[in-house]
């Protein structure tokens, strides 16, 4: 018996993937039809799956065609399957010719014309998001990179006053003469100017209908922050910030694991962000364009004590070293909420080392995420007995950024959205950085 298999998502199942599937069918005699999974979906930058998994799987089931079904879930997958499987021959239309030629080692491959004239995007009417990039920072680089690897998404323009640390890639985009000029060029824009010029850009995209990805945090006021939020209700747009950590398949896993009970009561949340990357303090100016500490890594410090312990915390403390009087930079700060029966801490710095992990305890058990904990892919739950203990692994595409630009053109395509970040933690993060800003502060001797 000559054993076939072929893969595919196969969303709004049409003509196409009928003669695709009778094609296969026809190079043997059992088919294997191997569905990917959602997650996997995402984690390759599919953006606009429409069905389930479970409804792609019965729409194949009821072309009676396939044999056998089963779920692909895993980059590598292909190779265990067709060893699992005793398969004779991989088949997959003939978009992919010579993509999966290495595996020729374990089974014959066969490229399949393709059924011309009709496909799921068609269907759904997909036309590509075109993104610009606002700023000069070097993480542009990244998400840049990721976002071509984001089904729906087109890298399309970029402006910048000063672009030297932008990739040669990047510059080869249509290059802006202003913000408002990269507006008109783009269906969306991914905001990543210093944090004091936030709100003002972000109005302004919005205002003229466009979505907007926004490097944290989106405002220091909680009233702008509930202004912006208004105003993309208002105009129909995507508004999301760049959380990624938020979006990585780990920390979202443990957030569910956590919120279950495993560890009993939550009672103390402590997250650390540090990197040894400093400023030049002699420069007076260049502290005041800088990402100050506790802008660039508080939101992401406070979002776990936030999504666990609620943004309605009793008391607040900061305790910061501001390394120049007259400026907002600081290089160390730690944030102290108190809750009832519960506390966190997220500890800040940059040019300021510490083991840059998150602990999260709890009556029964706690949770242990290894520095550094806001991209990781592995996690720890711990308890008394360490027979006990149990270790969890998922794989981080892209840290994270992958899953951000889907989770953002999904909402930008749809008009609507379940972002991992809300409008609540946004407005909580940004109370305390007001607090900042106001000189609410206890201030450490350097």
């Amino acid at each position: 018996m000559t054993k076939v298999i072929t893969y595919g998502t196969f969303d709004l199942l049409h003509y196409g993937h009928v003669r695709l599937l009778e094609r296969a069918k026809a190079l043997g005699d059992h088919l294997i039809v191997g569905v990917t999974s959602d997650d996997y979906d995402l984690s390759r930058g599919k953006i606009n799956v429409r069905q389930s998994l479970t409804e792609r799987m019965e729409a194949v089931r009821a072309t009676g065609l396939a044999d056998e079904i089963i779920v692909e879930e895993y980059a590598g997958q292909k190779i265990d399957d067709i060893r699992r499987l005793g398969v004779d021959i991989f088949t997959v239309g003939s978009d992919w010719t010579g993509q999966f030629d290495y595996l020729k080692e374990y089974c014959r491959v066969v490229y399949l014309d393709r059924t011309e004239g009709v496909s799921s995007s068609q269907l759904r009417g997909d036309r590509p998001l075109r993104l610009g990039f606002a700023g000069e920072v070097p993480f542009i680089n990244k998400v840049y990179r990721e976002s071509l690897l984001v089904n729906g998404l087109q890298a399309a323009a970029f402006w910048a006053e000063d672009d030297a640390a932008l990739a040669p890639e990047v510059r080869a985009l249509t290059r802006c003469a202003s913000y408002e000029d990269l507006l008109e060029q783009v269906d969306a824009v991914y905001v990543t100017t210093a944090p004091g010029r936030h709100v003002p850009q972000i109005r302004e995209a919005l205002s003229r209908g466009r979505h907007v990805l926004c490097e944290a945090p989106i405002a220091i006021d909680p009233d702008e922050v509930a202004e912006l939020y208004a105003l993309a209700r208002a105009k129909g747009c995507a508004l999301e910030t760049a959380l990624r950590t938020a979006y990585s398949m780990a920390y979202a896993r443990l957030l569910l694991l956590v919120k279950t009970g495993i560890i009993g009561r939550v009672v103390s949340v402590d997250a650390t962000c540090t990197t040894i990357r400093t400023v030049d303090s002699s420069d007076k100016g260049k502290l005041e364009r800088a990402w100050n500490t506790i802008y660039d890594w508080g939101p992401t410090a406070l979002l776990p004590a936030f999504q666990l312990l609620g943004t309605d915390y009793r008391e607040r403390r900061i305790l910061s070293r501001i390394v120049e009087e007259g400026t907002l930079y600081d290089d160390f700060s730690r944030i102290e909420l108190t809750y009832d029966g519960a506390v966190a801490t997220a500890t800040v710095g940059k040019g300021v080392k510490s083991e840059s992990d998150l602990v999260i305890a709890g009556t029964k058990g706690c949770v242990y995420v290894p520095a550094p904990w806001w991209k990781t892919d592995y996690f720890e739950v711990r308890f008394e007995d360490p027979a006990e203990n149990k270790r969890f692994f998922y794989q981080l595409e892209g840290e994270g950024i992958r899953y951000n630009l889907v989770s953002f053109a999904r909402s930008a395509q749809e008009r609507k959205g379940a972002p991992h970040v809300d409008e609540d933690i946004c407005a909580a993060t940004s109370r305390v950085l007001k607090a900042y800003a106001d000189g609410d502060v206890v201030r450490l001797a350097l």
